[in-house]
């Protein structure tokens, strides 16, 4: 029986006792303070409610199943990132039983840009797939990362045309990193992997099951800025996104559909509890600037304080040359969209989308009565 592990050891030790749960386990945590620590006084003196087949794992943990933990994190672009690490998003750690550690394959960095979460139906209509196509697109190409959930349907058309752009994609799993769902997204699960990562709550080897989707939805809405929901039955799991959304403070937007489509019953619920309905993505750009105020900024400063410190070794995207002309028409003097559309021949559309940006970098802020301003620098 071994009593002294490495830091990774101990966090797969305590990620794998039974029935600890999210919320048990930052608990303990905070209260011992160090991984090691707590799992010595929970040998030592178990709490009272402990469950013994918890208590038994602590005690004498499977060191075979660890050690194929072990071997899976030590693999390239594999690592697993617990919550009280610099790099762990923080509009995750933020929210009510958010997981205390996360398997990522794939660029972690990704994980710290602003993102919005696309989801719906599965047994999507063409059309349906089409908006999801479109909507990922154009917010890919005003620089969000489109996260999703790696399903057929609304996610996978999510996902495939985001990862045209150079922001990349996240796919949120409900299931082990090494246990793709649906198998057929075993190739692009692998391409989101190249640029984008995958993410999961749940340790390698973890099947799909069905009380673990709830778990990824909560996951993908914490992440993201806000929710854009394309299609949904009365009883999709896409809602269970939505709801999680709104619970956490962020924004939940809807497409409209046809009263005869019952696809369109979630979003219609969604709209009638107070979701934004929208029609194009620059809505869901504009109704996304008061989040990004408050998440975008930290999130984007917190992964350029990571870049200088070599947390990570790629490198903050390089400014875009076609938002030069417009830092040059807005200056110190604060300027309201229809004059610098006028001014740079953008449609508001499109430059909400390039402010929001800047904003993200520090490079204009946004001021009460609409207006913008470039920052010094």
């Amino acid at each position: 029986m071994r009593y002294s592990y490495s830091r990774t050891e101990a966090w797969l030790i305590l990620l794998r006792t039974p029935h600890l749960g999210s919320v048990r386990i930052r608990a303990l945590l905070e209260r011992y303070g160090s991984i090691q620590t707590c799992i010595d006084a929970l040998r030592a003196q178990p709490p009272p409610g402990l469950p013994h087949p918890a208590l038994a794992w602590l005690r004498c943990p499977d060191q075979r199943l660890i050690d194929s933990d072990l071997a899976w994190i030590e693999q390239d672009n594999h690592r697993l990132l617990s919550y009280d690490e610099e790099d762990f998003p923080p509009q995750l750690n933020v929210c009510a039983g958010s997981p205390p550690a996360l398997f990522v394959v794939g660029d972690t960095t990704r994980l710290l840009y602003p993102q919005v979460a696309i989801v719906g139906a599965r047994a999507a209509s063409p059309e349906g797939l089409a908006n999801a196509h479109n909507f990922a697109s154009a917010l890919a190409a005003a620089g969000f990362v489109v996260s999703s959930g790696l399903a057929t349907g609304i996610d996978a058309a999510a996902h495939t045309a985001a990862l045209a752009y150079k922001t990349g994609t996240i796919a949120v799993m409900g299931t082990g990193p090494d246990r793709i769902y649906p198998r057929h997204h075993c190739k692009l699960a692998a391409r989101i992997a190249e640029t984008g990562s995958l993410v999961t709550a749940f340790p390698p080897g973890t099947p799909a099951r069905a009380t673990h989707f709830p778990q990824r939805n909560r996951v993908l809405a914490g992440l993201a800025l806000g929710t854009l929901v394309i299609e949904a039955g009365d009883r999709s799991g896409a809602l269970i996104s939505a709801r999680a959304s709104g619970d956490f403070g962020r924004e939940v937007f809807a497409l409209p559909g046809s009263i005869h489509h019952p696809l369109a019953r979630g979003c219609h619920r969604l709209i009638r509890s107070g979701a934004q309905l929208v029609e194009e993505p620059g809505e869901v750009v504009q109704g996304l600037s008061v989040a990004a105020r408050f998440l975008g900024i930290h999130l984007s400063e917190q992964l350029q304080t990571l870049c200088k410190s070599s947390v990570s070794q790629r490198q903050v995207p390089p400014d875009n040359p076609d938002n030069l002309p417009l830092l040059e028409a807005l200056g110190p003097t604060p300027l309201a969209l229809d004059v610098l559309s006028q001014r740079c021949g953008l449609s508001i559309s499109s430059l909400s989308s390039r402010l929001v940006l800047l904003e993200l970098d520090g490079r204009v802020a946004r001021l009460t009565g609409g207006l913008w301003q470039r920052l010094p620098g």
